[in-house]
């Protein structure tokens, strides 16, 4: 494969996502060799980026499979830049982990709620690293296609990859997507926060389970455009799941 001396593509349908490639947007340049080197040991390629325009720059060539940001970049940040992916349709779906020295619980919820997948705390190990990425891969692998079902005028069909509310298309993420459309097919049933991150995220034990309080309410958030957010039922201690009336 040809690549730029940053260690970005030429050449490539932009479309479409280039097999094993990690973007990588730090600018501490021996954080970003150390990653780079145990990616490629573990057979991927990896892309490099010291800013968010350069990470840009790079997408606009072609998708990477996952992004690795660092929330502290010089000019634009990566919470900024997170945020503007997950709002193109083009990037909306690439997998995105936030890499940041910032441990707080509220730092957390801000980098998940920027659209980050997962979130890693600096120092971390490399292969604490390389785990992530393979949840948050196999997280994001495309759902088997079933039967279209529908509540209250909220239909979900998962061929199309399409959710609608009273025949009004609605803007999903693909984790609120497969949140959706778990309660779609269990409803009326109450599920503790270990249980969803069981059946929607797969069994893997990476994630905390205050990311489902952020998808959540992401989930709610796109609901509301065609007043079904209050489908999406809370109770105070046990959990989440969703009503028919």
């Amino acid at each position: 494969m040809v690549r730029t001396p940053s260690g970005g593509p030429e050449r490539r349908d932009p479309s479409k996502p280039m097999p094993g490639a990690a973007l990588i947007v730090e600018d501490e340049p021996q954080i970003l060799e150390l990653i780079a080197v145990n990616l490629e040991h573990a057979g991927y390629v990896p892309w490099r980026a010291r800013s968010a325009e350069e990470a840009e720059a790079l997408i606009r060539g072609a998708l990477p499979v996952v992004v690795l940001l660092d929330w502290m970049l010089p000019g634009e940040s990566g919470i900024a830049l997170a945020r503007r992916l997950r709002m193109d349709q083009r990037t909306r779906d690439v997998p995105i982990i936030m890499l940041t020295a910032r441990a707080e619980e509220r730092d957390k919820i801000a980098g998940l709620e920027s659209g980050a997948d997962d979130y890693v705390t600096k120092p971390f190990s490399p292969k604490e690293l390389l785990a992530r990425i393979k949840a948050v891969l196999r997280r994001r692998a495309p759902q088997s296609t079933g039967e279209p079902v529908e509540i209250s005028g909220l239909k979900l069909d998962p061929g199309a990859h399409r959710v609608t509310g009273n025949g009004t298309r609605l803007e999903l993420g693909p984790t609120e997507f497969r949140l959706l459309q778990f309660f779609m097919t269990h409803p009326e049933r109450i599920y503790s926060r270990a249980q969803l991150l069981d059946q929607v995220w797969g069994d893997h034990v990476f994630v905390e389970e205050r990311t489902v309080d952020v998808h959540i309410r992401r989930l709610r958030h796109a609901l509301s455009a065609t007043g079904h957010e209050h489908l999406i039922e809370t109770v105070r201690g046990s959990g989440y799941g969703l009503r028919t009336g």
